[in-house]
């Protein structure tokens, strides 16, 4: 009982240090303006009129003074970042002939690699015996994706092909000539002055390098619109050998897109979901381990993607620059105080302090960590569940399984964060504009309802 009262008491002190840390200038400020309305208020018409006559004022430094104030606000104005909107997304829900049975699964695999029956894992585009990838099937999966997101985002925010300025698609692994990004242009018949982006190899980071390139883009060319579109092909990522390191690459990633319309026009804001606060990228590639631990190769058995056993601490290293980065952009200063103070402790005073990790759930609501692999954040654990790991557009079914929940507010901050080979970690803060109201669409319709679920550890074959 001592202990649950102290632990309560603990709970109410820090709630009070970090309200009146992060709104100490409003509890200062605010006894000084009613100390200031209450004596002018006590003060007689014939006292104030007197004091007004003695204020003597010089027209030219009256015009001086203004003109000074008008040109330092307009140099401010014009050299504040124009705000991006993020107006709407979609993601790609696979049909539903590309759903396999676990049993069929199964068999599959025995079928396929009889050599090695204990490998169980076979991406769905590939359900042919044997797999047999090849440039066509890889376009055709290119044209459902893509086309399909980009179709649904179009209906969903009525924009007109017309209206696109900026073309911007990231697929890693499919990299054709001429490009993805050609190839919608094509369908969809856009401007000859489109300014178009085609990215390739920048792996499951590559949707917030591509926004990144976006905003730069947006904030040179005002009263534009973006369309970014992030996917990645699993048709010839199939990988047929025995090495453990290039099969989990079966065994993870699944097909999957998204399409983002930004714009950075005013008459946008009202309608848009999201506001973009801030981006942060960190690349680890100047060292040898961190460059190498997501490496695509090739072996007597095929051509796959191996992932190295230091890959979760060269993740934690990279996650870990990016967080303190971002940090100081987002932390209210009750946080960024107690920061200091311990690494003062430590550094200064040689104390034996533990290292403050700060509360990052005083900074956002919700979190968008990149469906990789295991996690404690349930919208990441829930899309690898249900979609697998589909690579850079993960962490837009993620904020996708937030909204379908109901959850998502006006005023909430969400924190993306996406992890790919380089090796790379990208953050991305943004603020929602209004209340979402729960889809009539999407990829988590028709199963919302049933998550989250637990997850077993084991599978048991």
């Amino acid at each position: 009982m001592v202990t649950l009262s102290n632990s309560v008491k603990l709970k109410y002190i820090k709630l009070g240090y970090q309200c009146l840390v992060n709104h100490i200038l409003a509890f200062f400020l605010i006894p000084i303006l009613m100390g200031l309305l209450i004596k002018i208020l006590s003060l007689g018409p014939d006292q104030i009129y007197e004091i007004w006559s003695s204020l003597h004022f010089d027209l030219l430094q009256f015009l001086g003074s203004s003109l000074m104030i008008i040109f330092f606000a307009t140099v401010y104005f014009m050299s504040k970042p124009r705000s991006i909107y993020l107006v709407d997304y979609a993601c790609f829900k696979p049909p539903a002939s590309y759903r396999v049975p676990h049993a069929t699964l199964v068999e599959h695999l025995r079928l396929s690699n009889k050599d090695n029956p204990e490998i169980m894992c076979l991406p769905p585009a590939n359900l042919y015996i044997p797999p047999t990838p090849s440039f066509e099937a890889s376009r055709v999966e290119v044209e459902l994706i893509l086309f399909s997101v980009i179709d649904d985002l179009l209906k969903k925010t009525g924009t007109k092909t017309k209206d696109i300025d900026i073309l911007i698609v990231n697929c890693s692994i499919v990299s054709p000539t001429p490009s993805l990004s050609a190839m919608v242009i094509n369908k969809y018949k856009l401007r000859s002055n489109i300014k178009s982006f085609n990215l390739s190899g920048m792996g499951c980071s590559a949707s917030l390098i591509s926004i990144d390139l976006a905003r730069n883009l947006l904030q040179v060319h005002p009263n534009s619109c973006a369309l970014v579109v992030s996917t990645e092909i699993t048709t010839p990522n199939y990988y047929s050998g025995n090495e453990r390191s290039m099969v989990l690459i079966n065994c993870l990633f699944r097909m999957g897109g998204a399409a983002i319309l930004l714009s950075n026009r005013k008459a946008d804001r009202s309608r848009s979901k999201y506001q973009l606060l801030h981006l942060v990228r960190t690349h680890k590639g100047a060292g040898d381990k961190a460059y190498r631990c997501i490496h695509e190769q090739e072996d007597t058995q095929g051509i796959g993607v191996s992932l190295s056993k230091e890959l979760v601490l060269i993740a934690g290293e990279a996650l870990k620059s990016n967080i303190t980065t971002i940090g100081p952009l987002v932390l209210p200063a009750s946080e960024q105080l107690l920061f200091l103070f311990t690494l003062i402790g430590q550094k200064i005073l040689k104390l034996k302090w533990k290292p403050y990790i700060p509360d990052f759930k005083q900074a956002f609501e919700h979190f968008c960590i990149h469906a990789g692999g295991r996690g404690d954040v349930e919208a990441s654990r829930m899309t690898l569940h249900r979609f697998g790991n589909t690579s850079s557009s993960s962490i837009w079914y993620e904020m996708n399984y937030i909204e379908s929940k109901g959850r998502m507010k006006k005023g909430d901050r969400i924190w993306q964060i996406a992890l790919g080979n380089g090796f790379k970690c990208n953050s991305a803060v943004w603020k929602c504009n209004r209340t979402i109201t729960t889809p009539t669409d999407g990829p988590w319709l028709d199963c919302i309802d049933r998550y989250p679920v637990p997850i077993s550890q084991v599978l048991d074959f």
